[in-house]
């Protein structure tokens, strides 16, 4: 690709502040008005924890030689077994954020259609037909996915954006002040009851660095994007999460299934606030469908490299791997099942917290393999410092998020891993071993020192 046709910084950091608001900051304020706005502090931490995951994927993207993103940066430190775990627990963490990300879209779906959350089982179902529309859409191959994305994931960012400008001059100190700490909760409580909420509207920011082939100037100007845009991303989320508490009564905003379309019907009118409510629900759906596409195509490409069982990449005419979605389909419908709850908010508190626990682990093993690359680069010894800090500063707040996930999640997400570890006991044979390493029991004999 000539200079010429490369994309500049700018485009990159636009690319990169859409990827990751999608629909993640939609149903946010809702839960974080339950801690209280003492939470909007954890957005802060995560900003700054946020960027130095950006930046070490950002420099591993421009290391690695073979373009294959986590699974390869993991493969550099921690072997093949830890590049099928993070091809694993990555495959997995998409499939529960789907299911959060169909519950968003149903919450702002319902209001429309009341009967949708009348009972818990009725509820599950319609997350679960949201599952198989949007997987359905997908066996069409994507280029119908993609336009369909690119255009609905206006309807979350416009709203949201513009909540960060305007919605200032109907913002109330006393609202705000009244907000603040509801639970009289300590600051380290209030951090640790948020952290993961504020993490989940970043995931995603690792797939910034994909596009290092197509950029000007790749090892300036990608870990410039990946900051840039988190941190504009960032100032968005912050300053709507922030004035949403500062007009909708902490209540009201707590129970809300819909907090973007409540807070707009207060400033203007109900049929202002059904129509942002339409367009979160169509970019939800919109972004449920990407994901879909995503999460399909994540499985093939790791059937491809031989890390999954082959069936997964098996594709139809169009290059859709219907068998693959179908199976990833049923894994959302049964997480679907097993989180339903009374409440949707406190259902999607759970799947967000299992999600940032899937998805934060192999972030941790990623980003450690930026070090063997660095050293197989003999980069200058400021360079390797400077990077090493920055790994270490992301690494420490992962593992920080991943003790505020809570007991139950960190559990959850170890019993998933270890069923990775048991299909990776399948799966283990096909890669190539050298018999110098590793012997057969039955060719050690007694007098051999094992």
């Amino acid at each position: 690709m000539s200079e010429e046709k490369k994309m500049s910084v700018t485009g990159l950091t636009m690319i990169v502040a859409v990827n990751m608001m999608g629909s993640g900051i939609i149903m946010l304020p809702a839960n974080m008005a339950q801690v209280g706005a003492i939470s909007l502090l954890s957005w802060f931490i995560t900003a700054l924890g946020s960027m130095a995951i950006a930046y070490g994927f950002a420099q591993a993207g421009v290391f690695d030689r073979t373009a294959g993103g986590m699974p390869a940066y993991t493969e550099q430190s921690h072997g093949r077994s830890g590049s099928f775990m993070v091809s694993y627990l990555y495959y997995i963490s998409l499939a529960i954020a789907n299911v959060a990300i169909a519950i968003a879209a149903l919450g702002y779906i319902a209001p429309f259609f009341p009967w949708l959350n009348s009972t818990p089982v009725i509820t599950a179902i319609g997350v679960i037909v949201l599952i198989w529309l949007t997987t359905a859409a997908n066996f069409r191959g994507p280029k119908v996915t993609g336009r369909i994305g690119s255009f609905t994931v206006w309807g979350v960012i416009i709203p949201v954006a513009g909540l960060s400008v305007i919605g200032w001059f109907w913002f109330n100190t006393e609202t705000f002040v009244q907000a603040w700490n509801p639970n009289d909760l300590s600051l380290m409580e209030g951090l640790s009851s948020s952290i993961t909420l504020t993490l989940w509207a970043f995931l995603g920011m690792e797939s910034a660095a994909q596009s290092a082939g197509a950029v000007e100037n790749p090892r300036k100007n990608v870990p410039l994007a990946c900051m840039l845009g988190t941190a504009g991303a960032a100032v968005i989320y912050i300053l709507s999460t922030s004035v949403i508490m500062g007009i909708v009564p902490n209540v009201e905003l707590a129970n809300s299934t819909s907090p973007f379309a409540l807070v707009y019907t207060q400033m203007f009118s109900p049929v202002v606030g059904s129509i942002v409510m339409a367009l979160a629900a169509l970019a939800c759906v919109g972004s449920l469908l990407g994901w879909q596409f995503t999460i399909s195509q994540s499985g093939k490409l790791a059937a491809d490299a031989g890390m999954f069982p082959a069936f997964l990449g098996k594709v139809n005419k169009v290059g859709a791997p219907i068998l693959g979605m179908v199976i990833i389909g049923i894994v959302q419908t049964l997480f679907a099942f097993s989180t339903m709850s009374p409440n949707l908010t406190e259902q999607f508190n759970v799947l967000v917290d299992l999600s940032v626990v899937t998805n934060v682990i192999p972030y941790i093993m990623a980003l450690t393999g930026l070090m063997v690359m660095m050293r197989k680069d003999k980069v200058s010894a400021k360079v390797y410092m400077r990077n090493s800090i920055i790994v270490c500063v992301a690494v420490t707040y992962s593992i920080y998020a991943l003790y505020a996930s809570g007991a139950g999640a960190v559990i959850g997400g170890l019993i998933i891993m270890m069923f990775g570890y048991l299909i990776y006991g399948f799966m283990a044979p096909r890669f190539e071993v050298n018999p110098q390493v590793v012997k057969p029991m039955n060719s050690i004999s007694k007098g051999e020192n094992l």
